[in-house]
């Protein structure tokens, strides 16, 4: 009986894995998009009914004009990758929400939040797209999925998540709070080593994609590293570490992200 079960969940585990785009890394995936989707559109909603929308509208502009150029190069890579059922059900949304957090983040389903803090850091609008692309691609390779899928294993909340969300909706909302990471109390589970890489990869990619130069990742990412060593981590860096392996990395993978880039 116990080989059975060990054979049930060793077949249950690997139908439930997914393959992120570009890199082809297998990860695990027990929650639907269309779940992680709804909800979300409801977390974000109350994100939003609870900040201060800023009323720069320059700047607001700025963030939708590169939100909407990475969308639209997403959209361009996953048809050309005959992928676009992956992006069934995205509603983007882009605001700007007037807050001193240098933090930025991008829920499943294609809800963006960038605060008014980082932009003196992104300086302009290149290295906001750097940003934003290395956001957006956190949530088009499923990471916080990955990460809801990873803990409600680990907590036992249920074998097939669409019945743990029926049964046990807190406790599955309280998972997902925690894998999308938003908030300064939500920020509990850090994206790991490989979801880090990735993002960095695919979102040189897009922002390329989108006309935006990608070269201008390595010295918004030093930026980074400036102020944080200026006293107190910005919350960007609370979970997303910048080292100078990470801007070694990044310089590793410029010729290819540049194959991307057309200019505007």
């Amino acid at each position: 009986m116990l080989k059975k079960l060990a054979l049930a969940s060793c077949l249950f585990v690997a139908a439930a894995c997914s393959t992120v785009p570009i890199t082809g890394r297998r990860q695990l995936s027990l929650v639907s998009d269309a779940e992680m989707n709804t909800m979300a559109a409801t977390e974000y909603q109350k994100v939003l009914a609870s900040s201060k929308l800023s009323s720069n509208s320059t700047q607001t502009a700025m963030v939708r004009r590169v939100g909407q150029r990475i969308q639209q190069a997403v959209e361009t890579y996953f048809r050309q990758q005959n992928r676009q059922d992956q992006l069934e059900g995205y509603a983007w949304e882009f605001n700007l929400i007037e807050e001193n957090q240098q933090n930025a983040w991008c829920m499943p389903g294609g809800k963006v939040a960038v605060y008014t803090g980082i932009l003196p850091i992104t300086q302009d609008e290149n290295g906001l797209a750097v940003v934003m692309g290395h956001e957006i691609a956190h949530a088009v390779a499923k990471h916080s999925s990955e990460r809801m899928s990873q803990q409600m294993a680990a907590q036992g909340i249920g074998s097939i998540a669409s019945v743990a969300v029926g049964q046990t909706p807190t406790a599955t909302q309280n998972v997902f709070l925690q894998a999308v990471g938003v908030g300064s109390s939500l920020g509990l589970l850090k994206y790991g080593r490989s979801q880090e890489s990735e993002a960095d990869h695919l979102g040189l990619i897009f922002m390329a994609m989108a006309g935006y130069d990608p070269q201008g990742a390595v010295p918004f990412w030093q930026r980074m590293e400036a102020q944080a060593g200026g006293g107190g981590t910005p919350e960007f860096l609370s979970t997303h570490p910048s080292n100078g392996t990470r801007i070694a990395d990044i310089e590793r993978e410029l010729p290819e992200a540049k194959t991307y880039y057309k200019g505007r």
